[in-house]
């Protein structure tokens, strides 16, 4: 400040300025003085915790860093069983405060029901079904090599039937806050994540789960001419392909869809222990 500028604010006023620029001073502690006034700072209220998805097994465990390390192990599974184990052994090498339990059952519902596999953590839980749907196959592939001889499985539209089983399966299980669920597929069948192809409508038109559908609502098979396949949603999902491994050999390319559900404690569903 230049001599004119006191001159003009006067000596009183630049006393109170010193004052007031040198009485507000901060202590070793954090507290702040102002005129020999210790200011207590207001305590910042703790974070929210994470939801218990978006895109976390158990809270731990990025889907993404289990795939990776699943796909640098197994590129290929002898069947669905062979992926479960070998999928809760990644996520355990990933997050090891996670444990897995295959085979779980769920009680509480009017039929035996299995969950293929839990997830538990300190951050949550993750009920998790999966799906292999092969066409036949046969290679070497692994470290070290592994022969597989794979057969060709279920048509695409009972695959497309009994995934979207899974994630209505998931939506009831997933009936409290600290569970998220997780409908994983694997598969080298591309009809499964190419659009369809032919202008004739299906009878699993509605059930269709090719990359970019969206899913949401109530869904019908054969416009309702079957009711036990009914499915009703109750989340929207988008459905995201992703490569997994590229095999020698025709049929040789193996895609995943993953689809999280999640929580949903604000609709109390039939008691359950899973």
């Amino acid at each position: 400040m230049r001599s004119a500028d006191y001159e003009r604010l006067g000596l009183r006023d630049v006393a109170d300025l010193l004052s007031t620029v040198m009485g507000s001073q901060l202590t070793r502690a954090g507290c702040t003085v102002f005129n020999g006034v210790v200011a207590t700072p207001i305590p910042l209220p703790p974070p929210p915790p994470p939801p218990a998805t978006l895109e976390m097994i158990s809270g731990s465990a990025a889907l993404d860093e289990v795939l990776a390390c699943l796909r640098a192990r197994r590129p290929v599974f002898h069947s669905e069983a062979d992926l479960q184990h070998s999928f809760a052994l990644a996520v355990g090498e990933v997050a090891p405060e996670v444990r897995c339990r295959l085979e779980v059952p769920v009680r509480g519902s009017d039929a035996s029901e299995y969950l293929d596999l839990l997830c538990l953590g300190p951050a949550g839980r993750t009920a998790i079904e999966f799906k292999y749907v092969t066409r036949q196959w046969s290679g070497t592939a692994g470290t070290p090599p592994e022969e597989y001889a794979l057969r060709g499985h279920n048509a695409p539209d009972v695959a497309r039937r009994d995934f979207l089983r899974d994630v209505g399966r998931l939506e009831r299980f997933c009936d409290r806050e600290d569970q998220n669920g997780l409908a994983l597929l694997i598969t080298n069948e591309a009809a499964l994540w190419r659009p369809r192809q032919r202008r004739m409508p299906t009878r699993d038109e509605e059930f269709r789960i090719h990359h970019g559908r969206e899913l949401s609502g109530t869904l019908l098979w054969a416009s309702g001419s079957f009711p036990d396949n009914t499915r009703v949603l109750r989340g929207a999902y988008m459905l995201t392909w992703r490569p997994y491994t590229q095999l020698e050999g025709s049929r040789g390319e193996f895609r995943c869809l993953a689809v999280f559900i999640t929580p949903n404690p604000a609709q109390p569903q039939p008691p359950h222990e899973a």
